[in-house]
């Protein structure tokens, strides 16, 4: 199995979260606003940020056992 196609997409996935989460700290900030993370938020962002890792890993991992 070629592992190099999984392994240029999930850097291309890294990049593409890395510079959105970049753009969303700059829209904040170019408006004034703080930049803080709520108990609600974190209540929102954990439930799809969670089975995304796991999911990643399980792939990951599959292949070297």
């Amino acid at each position: 199995m070629n592992d190099s196609a999984y392994t240029i997409f999930m850097i291309f996935g890294f990049l593409w979260v890395f510079i959105a989460s970049a753009a969303v700290i700059a829209l904040f900030k170019s408006e004034g606003q703080e930049i803080r993370i709520s108990k609600m938020g974190l209540i929102i962002v954990i439930p799809i940020i969670l089975p995304i890792i796991i999911t990643l890993s399980y792939a990951a991992l599959k292949g070297t056992f």
